[in-house]
């Protein structure tokens, strides 16, 4: 079987220059999918803090959806590298195949568990009142696009097994554009379209998830990358999701307590201080995690690259090359997200004044914010590693690595000296910051360690 060009590079060019090359379309359309969410962030600071909340924790609603699509995803990333490292481009299809069939089944019980639990996650978070009723509102629309989501990203996630990054930034680049469009007509009332504030934004997104997942399966109809869709090979098949599934569970379980870390974090910063300020720190946080996804998704992209080389490496029998792919991963995303955090420290109070028309919110944010940008290099560091590991189908550590770190040291270190020590946000983020130092040390000892480079998949 003739080796396909792009692959051939993966598994023989200059380590350096090819990971660079594959980092660069996933930079772009993470930072891209930033630059939304931002967006989303600054047109809802527009209408009403009630707003921003409800659009904050829209994102981490979303972003636990995509965490249990990782259940597929990851396995789909792993299965797919593998074999198309071994030549077998047949079986690597048949795998994409499988993990978009997956991938609409969580989707659909994704969209129904989040759906029906919307005004419980909206009380847990203590919006209650009008707030509550908008963010309930806000995220019951948001979740009928989690199918079309889970089918995208399932989708993309083969596409880049394959060494195709190309593709998924170009459809996460319509998507990402439609959504910044539809959502700004459909708050603002632009044209003919009513002005509805910020439940514009859910429609707005749920209209551009959904036209993602026909161009995807559009693209992997017609045949990318040596992956194709046959109706034939959509049907269940018992032992490859068991195979890709087997892989993902665990990286679900890592996604799923990262995330309930988060929101369990929420609540104890939802309980910092009686209103007024309470809320201006819920929304100070929230901007936060928004703008340091600046650092997370192009730690994401180099986490991807890194991925698919150690995948296809490894499967054409070269270990050497797969490890040496994580360290110069770190290296190459590490003088990135040094940069990002030089901006962020001198820029915090000009990023507060852009992102919050709210005097208190600028204020309960901008100072804490500074704690948070000397970590993002750390952060970056572990992410990256974590990606290597997962690419290689070395899940079960990484849950691990997280289940210990958000039991034994971000909740505790946030209550501690958030609440009982009445450190306010700078104390909350405190646990935040004990868990970056965690997960980087664990998982580049695993990594450097080198056993997961035998790990069956």
């Amino acid at each position: 079987m003739q080796r396909i060009p792009a692959i051939q590079a993966i598994t023989t060019g200059s380590v350096r220059r090819t990971l660079f090359i594959l980092a660069l379309p996933v930079l772009g359309e993470q930072m891209l999918n930033t630059l939304v969410g931002l967006f989303d962030t600054y047109l809802a600071g527009t209408v009403s803090s009630a707003a921003t909340s409800a659009v904050g924790l829209g994102a981490y609603v979303a972003w636990l959806a995509s965490m249990i699509v990782m259940l597929v995803g990851t396995g789909t990333t792993a299965l797919v590298s593998r074999r198309i490292g071994e030549d077998n481009t047949d079986d690597a299809s048949r795998i994409a195949n499988q993990s978009v069939t997956l991938g609409g089944i969580v989707g659909v019980l994704v969209f129904a568990l989040l759906f029906s639990l919307a005004p419980g996650l909206a009380w847990y978070a203590k919006l209650a009142g009008p707030a509550g009723d908008i963010t309930t509102t806000y995220l019951r629309i948001d979740s009928l696009g989690y199918v079309a989501m889970s089918v995208t990203i399932v989708a993309c996630a083969a596409l880049r097994g394959a060494g195709d990054m190309r593709t998924p930034m170009v459809i996460y680049t319509v998507i990402n554009t439609v959504n910044i469009i539809a959502s700004l007509t459909l708050v603002r009332g632009l044209g003919p379209f009513p002005a509805l504030g910020v439940t514009g934004i859910a429609i707005g997104t749920v209209f551009a998830r959904t036209l993602g997942a026909c161009l995807a399966i559009m693209v992997l109809w017609r045949g990318k990358a040596g992956l194709k869709l046959r109706r034939s090979e959509l049907r269940v098949n018992i032992d490859r999701a068991r195979r890709i599934l087997r892989i993902g569970l665990p990286a679900a379980a890592d996604g799923a307590v990262m995330w309930a870390g988060h929101v369990a974090l929420l609540r104890i910063i939802a309980q910092l201080a009686g209103p007024p300020y309470g809320q201006a720190m819920f929304a100070a946080h929230i901007i936060a995690m928004r703008v340091e996804a600046l650092t997370y998704l192009p730690a994401f992209a180099w986490g991807t690259a890194v991925a698919t080389m150690i995948g296809q490496s490894i499967g054409a029998n070269q270990p050497a090359r797969a490890k040496r792919a994580g360290h110069e991963g770190v290296f190459q995303c590490g003088l990135l997200s040094s940069g990002i955090a030089i901006l962020f420290f001198f820029g915090a109070p000009t990023i507060y004044a852009w992102m919050s028309n709210d005097e208190i919110v600028r204020a309960a944010g901008a100072g804490p914010f500074r704690l948070l940008a000397v970590f993002q290099p750390i952060l970056a560091m572990s992410i990256v590693y974590i990606g290597g590991l997962r690419g290689a189908g070395d899940t079960r550590v990484p849950f691990w690595i997280t289940l210990t770190g958000i039991v034994f040291v971000r909740l505790p270190m946030g209550y501690f000296f958030g609440i009982v020590c009445n450190g306010g946000l700078i104390g909350a983020w405190a646990g935040m910051c004990g868990d970056m130092i965690w997960r980087a040390a664990t998982s580049t000892i695993r990594y450097t360690g080198g056993r997961w480079l035998t790990t069956r998949v």
